[in-house]
């Protein structure tokens, strides 16, 4: 008897044993079962900021994505930069890289800032021709393109009317017709002297004033979805202020970054908007009447001149437009908001993929939307 009782020992031992090793791996495949199922995507909104860092997961065999996204005031509006990557600690410094050059925009092209390359220009070009460094020239080159393509429907020369109207100090005046005629004698796009060769700018009447207030954002934007994708980074979003947006690739299991229109008469009212568009590798830009704007005897007058007339654009509440870039975008919204629905059919014809979405009055139902592609 005393042998069998042995033999139960040991297989006692070795049934406890055997135990052990199914509980560890039980407990191991239930972990591997939820690291793979991972966190469900953040859904991202052109106007929202919703966590600083966070993971995502779109496939297993995938890396994992972390998320790291940043808002800051520059060219006075708020920036928000949202990036996806695969090292968290990066993210953080590729953001603040991101606004860093935004800031390094705002010292070269403000109208504000008296030191800027942009003010030395608005001092002195009408005494003699100004040396601008290279960055600075062919930015405003490409301005005069979109003067040129659009018969001056935009145009950066609008400085000296923004002063009259009173939208540098923002308080808003109405000018009197006399003022308006000796301003536009200071307002045109071909008033301007540029010389390619020895990259220089002259003004050919006093008084002049170059106002990069319309474009400079999108260039912004342009300059840091070139920056993030120089790091490496193929999931990305900016915005400045909600105005010029551009969308890189698309968030986990998402077709696009979702951006909604703002409403042309409730911009701010999160419940109500224009409609939604999706963001993939495109940029949207608004032009709209409500950014800044007065009131008088109920006739609104908003920042975006007609440089033909000297009068701010009526009859439109707002623009929004869909292009491959910022620059192009924050131009074209202005052009297709100064010429209007049915000259703008026109302009799109020789401008291929632009997509134009026109905001109009439209009495008890408050506005219209017009669709314009091609």
């Amino acid at each position: 008897m005393r042998p069998l009782r042995c033999l139960s020992v040991k297989r006692l031992l070795l049934y406890f044993l055997l135990g052990v090793v199914l509980i560890h791996v039980f407990i191991g495949w239930r972990l591997q079962s939820a690291t793979a199922l991972g966190k469900k995507p953040v859904a991202i909104s052109g106007q929202q900021n919703s966590s600083k860092e966070g993971k995502e997961r779109t496939d297993p065999a995938q890396k994992e994505l972390f998320r790291f996204d940043e808002s800051r005031v520059s060219m006075a509006c708020t920036y928000t930069v949202v990036v996806y990557g695969t090292d968290p600690k990066q993210l953080p410094l590729i953001v603040n890289a991101a606004f860093e050059e935004i800031d390094r925009i705002d010292q070269l092209m403000s109208n504000y800032n008296p030191d800027s390359p942009l003010s030395q220009i608005n001092r002195e070009a009408a005494k003699h021709p100004v040396v601008v460094e290279p960055e600075l020239f062919d930015f405003i080159q490409l301005c005069l393109k979109y003067s040129q393509e659009s018969d001056g429907a935009f145009d950066i020369t609008v400085g000296p009317l923004m002063k009259s109207w009173g939208f540098y100090r923002g308080e808003g005046r109405i000018p009197w017709f006399f003022e308006i005629w000796n301003v536009m004698r200071k307002v045109g796009y071909q008033r301007l002297i540029l010389d390619p060769h020895e990259r220089t700018i002259q003004f050919s009447v006093s008084g002049m004033e170059l106002d990069l207030g319309g474009i400079a954002k999108g260039y912004a934007v342009d300059r840091v979805i070139t920056l993030l994708k120089e790091y490496g980074i193929q999931t990305g979003f900016v915005s400045a202020g909600g105005s010029t947006i551009y969308g890189l690739g698309a968030p986990p299991n998402r077709d696009g970054w979702e951006i909604r229109i703002r409403d042309p008469l409730a911009p701010n009212d999160t419940n109500k908007n224009g409609g939604t568009v999706h963001l993939k590798n495109r940029c949207l830009s608004v032009a709209g009447n409500y950014e800044k704007f007065f009131k008088v005897r109920g006739t609104t007058y908003s920042h975006i001149m007609d440089p033909h007339t000297g009068y701010p654009v009526q009859g439109m509440l707002s623009v929004t437009v869909l292009t491959d870039s910022g620059v192009e975008g924050d131009a074209i919204d202005d052009v297709l908001y100064v010429l209007g629905v049915e000259k703008s059919k026109a302009y799109l014809e020789k401008h291929l993929g632009i997509e134009a979405f026109f905001y109009l009055p439209d009495g008890d139902k408050q506005w219209k939307m017009v669709n314009l592609k091609n």
